[in-house]
């Protein structure tokens, strides 16, 4: 099938197949082209450029893209969003002035959501999970990474991995699963964490190898969670199981987790709220991608990621959601972009580039997604009549999407 979109006021992130993340002030140049024409054959980008050098075709299907924006679907790196239930009395507990530690001491945050999961069928896990799916596919999400992490058992594990399977199988966005048994120490194990480390590198690992349900390994390494050199030994567990580590650092505080990740090459570390000097040092000409998740220090009321400083040292930087029940309970990548740049003060191509193409290497799909590149995914959004691209963060909380296409064809 061949789909041809032609008076594209503006076409985002043209890019050579060579170009995998921006880092640095690479991140504030976004390269377009106006008034462009762009070619589909079956899934994948086939050919682009100016209106004035459209060569002569016959197309399946044409689109007139006329005062609307193109550009690649967001791949949001990070995201919890299967799982059971919800925690809004959680909410108002902070409203009411509780701490999100609080919370979780008491037995809420992540145990809360895990004893939800344990009681819930597979099928309506699914279910409950899929509508966020859908819902973040129509706000323009083309890939998206899932992790696992509210089972705690390995059954409930095992389980969440099963639906994320199941829904990469019954949609076409394209999923990349994580396991996360490292999320929390269950009740059952207060008071014997290393038992239950012992049970995610012993009896998860070996069966999550065994079924081949995961891409990716994480770790909550953080204050009242996962010490440092705690994530490393889960980390290099899973690295003898294929998974290659993502994690979870410097969310409320510095414990080393950053310098834990870059030694076992870590494809990126994820929150990165707290950063001093010394992390933002050891993230410099490594492999690994520093990820921000600004809906979440929104959300809860906590610093956001210092964007300027860390790109001013030449990182790269990507933006994700952090959906899930208890402190990001949100997939709108767009409110995401906006975020970024009201709060963390990127500019729109610094915050397009974090949600495109440096979201796609945060998963490991750089080579196929994030940008208009001949061979990749059409994986698209095209807007509404908006005066420049500027506009999408601007207008934060509207709508601006007319359209999302995935693997060559309009959603609906």
């Amino acid at each position: 099938m061949i789909t041809l979109i032609t008076n594209i006021k503006e076409l985002l992130q043209v890019r050579e197949s060579s170009v995998l993340k921006v880092s640095g002030a690479e991140m504030a140049v976004l390269p377009t082209i106006k008034n462009a024409f762009l070619l589909l054959k079956d899934d994948l980008i086939a050919d682009f450029g100016s209106m004035d050098n459209l060569p002569k075709m016959s197309a399946d299907t044409t689109i007139d893209a006329a005062g609307k924006i193109v550009l690649p679907s967001w791949c949001d790196s990070h995201t919890h969003i299967v799982y059971a239930g919800s925690r809004e009395q959680e909410f108002v507990d902070r409203i009411n002035g509780m701490t999100y530690e609080e919370i979780a001491n008491r037995g809420g945050g992540i145990l809360n959501s895990a004893k939800k999961l344990n009681e819930t069928s597979e099928e309506d896990i699914f279910n409950q999970s899929k509508a966020r799916l859908e819902e973040v596919i129509q706000l323009g999400t083309g890939a998206v990474e899932i992790k696992s992490g509210y089972g705690l058992t390995v059954e409930g594990e095992l389980k969440m991995l099963r639906v994320i399977q199941q829904l990469s199988k019954n949609y076409p966005i394209t999923i990349k699963a994580t396991f996360l048994g490292a999320h929390a120490f269950p009740s059952a194990f207060k008071n014997n964490k290393k038992g239950y480390i012992d049970s995610i590198i012993n009896e998860m690992l070996p069966e999550i190898a065994k079924n081949k349900s995961a891409d990716f390994i994480d770790v909550f390494c953080e204050t009242g969670y996962f010490s440092a050199e705690e994530t490393e030994q889960i980390m290099e567990a899973g690295i003898q199981f294929g998974l290659k580590p993502k994690i979870h650092v410097n969310q409320f505080n510095s414990i080393g987790g950053i310098q834990a990740g870059i030694k076992y090459n870590a494809l990126s570390v994820d929150h990165l709220e707290i950063m001093n000097t010394e992390d933002i040092e050891a993230l410099k000409n490594t492999e690994t991608m520093p990820v921000a998740l600004p809906s979440c220090s929104y959300f809860l009321s906590i610093p956001y990621t210092p964007a300027r400083q860390m790109i001013a040292a030449g990182l790269p930087l990507a933006l994700a959601t952090d959906y899930n029940p208890g402190s990001t309970p949100s997939g709108n990548m767009n409110f995401v972009v906006a975020t970024a740049c009201i709060k963390m003060k990127m500019t729109p191509e610094e915050a397009i580039n974090a949600a495109t193409l440096n979201g796609a290497y945060a998963m490991g799909i750089s080579n196929t997604h994030g940008s208009i590149t001949i061979g990749k995914k059409a994986n698209l959004i095209i807007t509404k009549k908006i005066p420049s691209y500027y506009q999408l963060p601007y207008a934060f909380g509207s709508n601006l999407i007319d359209c999302v296409i995935l693997n060559g064809k309009k959603y609906l």
